[in-house]
């Protein structure tokens, strides 16, 4: 009997078990596929190779390979923290010194429909919260298609906000891969064909993730095409001043736009051009044909964002908006985001030259031409596959590399590297 009854004890368990497993809600739920670049990020910090470089994470390094934190940033933390703040929550719609500074900073000071108030501003968990507002507001007040045409390639995260929102990405031509450039005309013959009332979403600047950005002239002939289209313009400038060095070159297609009549919605973030990454600051603006109408949406952008997560966080809000709104440490950032600018693009010099200087006779002039922290290098699968194996150079299969990962210290070894695996 003593023994039946320990029998019965030690069945016990795996017999609870057994029924956990027979009427688990979630046994239908599948492996999902890992983040290609995270996966790449997994498989560099694997890597016992000193020589080995990452050059898949979109962040910027300093030349030391560090991640670096603004020095603005730095005295925008030790004044906020002077002045023992509160942790309430901010207003729904954001902290309003902050929003007003991002509108002016991408509309311009002087732009007509910031002077007049036709357009309201709300913030956003960076640039990936913003699209999914503006996305979420598409969905429910956008009265032509549910379709969302996205340049081929984008960046990968905006078909899922836009498909996850209730929006239907489509595509339409932007990179040639033969020439590792523009494929302006075959951009402009899809985008005069996109049906009247759809969503185009444009790149402002460094497009992601190929650095190819239109020319002015180009820009001009798109915003002609689709004024012609009626198509409604989504903006995404994830990167001004971080680009070029220059805020108002980079802001120079919106800025166009709206001075055309194309009332655009714009998603911003702060992430890259002022290394505010982990803080989440963003903005998402739309606007309107006046005053009272950008009152009517902001009401409704509120009633959006409610049930989303309620208020952003304020943190990287008022540093960012200390950074705007502070004479000194606005014009201190200037100078900072165009130095990481500059060095991004020394360093595309630097890239070319040394290829140059191991022998190389491909045509790499792609490189420097391109803009912004992403370069498509134009290797294909198999040779980033001998990249990573031979000499621990790591990047996304489609040869995408993150210049802000080369410094001059590697950008010699990288330089060999490539060359190895392309002559």
């Amino acid at each position: 009997m003593a023994l039946l009854h320990s029998r019965r004890l030690l069945a016990a368990p795996r017999l609870a078990a057994a029924a956990s497993r027979a009427s688990s809600w979630w046994s239908h739920v599948e492996m999902g596929p890992p983040d290609p670049i995270m996966g790449v990020t997994e498989a560099f910090k694997r890597d016992t190779n000193s020589k080995k470089m990452n050059l898949g994470v979109g962040a910027y390094r300093d030349d030391n390979g560090k991640p670096y934190v603004l020095s603005c940033v730095r005295k925008a933390e030790a004044m906020i923290a002077s002045k023992k703040m509160d942790k309430e929550y901010l207003p729904i719609g954001g902290l309003a010194d902050f929003t007003r500074a991002a509108a002016e900073l991408s509309l311009g000071e002087n732009s007509e429909a910031f002077k007049s108030g036709r357009y309201v501003t709300v913030q956003g968990i960076s640039g990936t919260g913003s699209l999914r507002i503006g996305a979420n507001f598409l969905q429910r007040f956008f009265k032509g298609s549910r379709d969302v045409y996205l340049p081929k390639p984008s960046w990968a995260n905006h078909t899922s906000i836009f498909r996850d929102a209730g929006m239907q990405p489509q595509a339409y031509r932007y990179y040639d891969p033969k020439t590792c450039s523009l494929d302006f005309s075959g951009a402009m013959d899809d985008i005069s064909k996109i049906p009247e009332k759809s969503i185009i979403l444009l790149h402002a600047c460094a497009h992601n993730p190929t650095g190819v950005d239109p020319r002015q002239e180009q820009w001009k002939e798109l915003a002609a095409t689709v004024k012609k289209r009626n198509l409604l313009v989504y903006f995404d400038m994830a990167y001004q001043g971080f680009a070029s060095g220059d805020i108002n070159r980079d802001a120079w297609a919106v800025r166009y736009f709206i001075e055309q009549g194309i009332n655009i919605v714009l998603s911003q973030s702060f992430a890259k051009n002022m290394g505010l990454y982990g803080e989440r600051a963003g903005a998402f603006t739309v606007i309107c044909s006046d005053a009272d109408e950008a009152k009517r949406v902001e009401s409704q952008l509120k009633i959006l964002i409610r049930p989303m997560y309620s208020n952003p966080p304020a943190n990287g809000a008022r540093i960012a908006s200390l950074i705007l709104n502070t004479p000194e440490l606005r014009k201190e950032w200037l100078t900072e985001v165009k130095s990481m600018a500059d060095r991004i693009i020394s360093m595309r010099t630097q890239l070319v030259s040394n290829l140059k200087k191991e022998g190389s006779s491909r045509n790499w002039q792609h490189i420097t031409d391109q803009i912004g922290m992403f370069c498509f290098t134009g290797l294909k699968p198999e040779q980033v596959e001998r990249l990573t194996k031979e000499f621990s150079v790591y990047m996304t299969k489609d040869g995408r590399i993150s210049v802000a990962g080369v410094t001059s210290g590697n950008v010699g070894y990288l330089a060999h590297a490539i060359h190895q695996v392309t002559k």
